[in-house]
């Protein structure tokens, strides 16, 4: 069994339970974590025993806020990783590719990159305290691939602009009315409610379940093109002062100056 410093990794009956461990900085993620996270979705993966995959934050504050733009503002980056490499666009692909159903157990604040693991898992359950949003735009970053383009195929054209474009927070009810999550439970039955569909799913043929999975999937597949592209401009426009102003003004907490990079030629 791997050892984990980001994250905990446990297989509770047919399901690999993925907890992000960072309540300390709201569960965002570091390079590091997102190396652990990769090796927890492969292991859930090879396992034969696992059927689902629940992903879920540490505490009651946070399932997930993003990219931990404090190591962001003091390093320039998301620290050190096996590979050298920000793995964030290949969790993604992680999370679309493993052939078991991925449930999303949002037990508190899903913003920013947070957000996106929850869109991309394939369903999502709530607890009655989750928030939703994105951030991008306010911080100096954006997720112009899956995060967008996808999030509109869930949410409709119109809905996932107003997402991305004002940065508002949404609670569970709302995320509900607009078919962001599939069920709203008290916060104490959460984690109850997202292992009794993981053993409902157990019961369910296996290969017809990686069949529908990647049936789905192939129909926006072609979003891995953009998202590639959009991680290459995003490692460009988080080294830009405009970027860089937008990860410094949340570290201070101070409104970002972003009037001198109004540019429209």
């Amino acid at each position: 069994m791997a050892e984990y410093e980001d994250i905990t990794y446990v297989i509770e009956d047919s399901a690999a339970i993925i907890t992000i461990n960072r309540p300390d900085r709201y569960n965002a993620f570091r390079a590091k974590t997102v190396d652990e996270l990769i090796k927890a979705f492969r292991s859930a993966w090879a396992d034969r025993k696992v059927q689902s995959v629940i992903l879920t934050g540490a505490g009651e504050k946070a399932f997930c806020t993003g990219g931990d733009v404090k190591q962001r503002a003091e390093t320039g980056d998301y620290g050190p990783s096996e590979s050298g490499m920000f793995e964030i666009g290949n969790l993604h692909k992680l999370i679309r590719d493993i052939p078991k159903p991925v449930i999303a157990a949002v037990n508190g604040v899903a913003v920013g990159g947070g957000h996106v693991l929850h869109v991309l898992c394939d369903v999502s359950i709530a607890s009655e305290t989750a928030r939703f949003g994105q951030a991008g735009p306010k911080v100096g970053s954006f997720d112009a691939g899956f995060g967008s383009a996808y999030l509109a195929r869930v949410v409709g054209e119109k809905k996932a602009r107003e997402i991305w474009f004002w940065c508002r927070i949404y609670d569970a009810q709302e995320a509900l009315a607009m078919n962001l999550v599939n069920k709203v439970v008290p916060a104490a039955d959460l984690l109850t409610e997202a292992k009794s569909w993981a053993a409902e799913i157990a019961t369910k043929s296996p290969t017809a379940i990686r069949f529908l999975k990647q049936s789905f999937n192939a129909d926006t597949d072609h979003q891995a093109g953009f998202s590639n592209m959009a991680m290459t401009a995003l490692d460009m426009f988080t080294a830009s002062p405009e970027g860089l102003e937008g990860a410094a003004a949340f570290a201070e907490k101070r409104d970002p100056d972003f009037v001198q990079h109004v540019n429209w030629h």
